[in-house]
């Protein structure tokens, strides 16, 4: 009698437990708000998403939202985007404000922007309030050497035919600041930039830098303009350090040219006193060879012994100081009174 009374417990609890399998594998809650909801989506394709390993709820909680707003997209529009890699909810956002706005964005545009990794929904919302990108500080340099610093305030507002594609802000950055730097560089003088600052804006304005971008410009404003360095007058100072560097390196080559030709002619000098105390010392063999051939008498000899003391008598007398020669020949007293 007890495992009989326990046999419709037993089969209760199987039966509960299998409900509670059945309801988490098939979305019937998800099925029941679609219907309530007025979408019409089979008990079927749910179970179908659920193996195909998609999340019922991406699909159609974006879905009842877009039936809601007025929109016209299917279920397997939404799953097609969401196994893609898409986000599926921030593109039916995107169009319900793009419809609002009355800006025309088809799904597929949408999708194709969210796949190619820009934010659709951000993209729309630019389009309808438009960005403000500010360029950091912005350096160049006027004909008349002054450095000009400027920072620019770009207002541009989403292109969405041409976020996929399209060049980012930092295009616009670097574009904006060349035309700055282009602007002020063609300047006759830093005072006609500070004086008119809209000639910068103007002028970079009508350069059309949004061409190949994801924006649209709509204004650039010069935000602020400051003097800087004078280039022109350290560029100045550089190049005539520059230049005295070279002219002492020159200078410097020329001296060392000149010592070298100095050492050349006391070499030379040298060897030329070498060659002539060689030849002296050859004198007296020369000599005595003369004397032994018979070349030469004595009395020649001694004529020139003669001639060269009288020589050496004369190189002693030549070299005497004025001084020692006025001791040696003192002037005549004047006679006494």
């Amino acid at each position: 009698m007890e495992i009989a009374a326990l046999i419709p417990l037993v089969i209760i609890a199987l039966a509960v437990i299998g409900l509670a399998i059945v309801f988490s594998y098939i979305p019937v809650g998800l099925w029941i708000s679609a219907l309530a909801a007025g979408v019409k989506i089979r008990i079927v394709t749910l179970i179908g998403m659920r193996l195909r390993r998609v999340v019922p709820s991406r699909i159609v909680n974006p879905l009842i939202k877009a039936l809601k707003a007025g929109l016209t997209v299917t279920d397997n529009q939404l799953e097609a985007h969401y196994l893609a890699g898409g986000n599926v909810d921030r593109v039916i956002d995107a169009l319900i404000a793009a419809e609002r706005a009355n800006i025309p964005l088809l799904f597929e545009r949408a999708a194709a922007i969210d796949l190619a990794g820009r934010n659709v929904l951000e993209a729309v919302q630019m389009s309808v309030n438009p960005k403000v990108i500010e360029t950091p500080l912005i350096s160049a340099v006027a004909k008349d050497g002054i450095e000009v610093k400027a920072i620019a305030r770009v207002t541009v507002r989403a292109n969405i035919d041409r976020l996929v594609g399209g060049a980012g802000e930092e295009t616009i950055i670097a574009r904006v600041g060349e035309g700055v730097v282009t602007t002020v560089g063609s300047a006759v003088n830093h005072k006609a930039v500070l004086e008119n600052p809209d000639l910068i804006s103007t002028t970079v304005l009508g350069k059309g830098l949004d061409s190949g971008t994801a924006f649209e410009i709509l204004s650039i404003d010069i935000a602020d303009v400051d003097v800087g360095r004078n280039i022109g007058a350290q560029l100045q100072t550089d190049q005539a350090e520059a230049d005295k560097r070279i002219a002492q390196a020159k200078a410097e080559e020329r001296r060392a040219m000149a010592v070298a030709r100095e050492q050349e002619m006391i070499a030379a000098v040298q060897e030329m006193r070498a060659k002539v105390v060689e030849a002296e010392a050859a004198v007296p063999q020369a000599l005595a060879d003369a004397l032994r051939n018979g070349n030469l008498g004595v009395m020649d000899y001694y004529n020139l012994q003669n001639l060269q003391a009288d020589t050496q008598m004369r190189d002693s007398i030549g070299q005497l100081s004025p001084k020692a020669k006025g001791r040696d020949n003192p002037s005549p007293q004047p006679p006494a009174k």
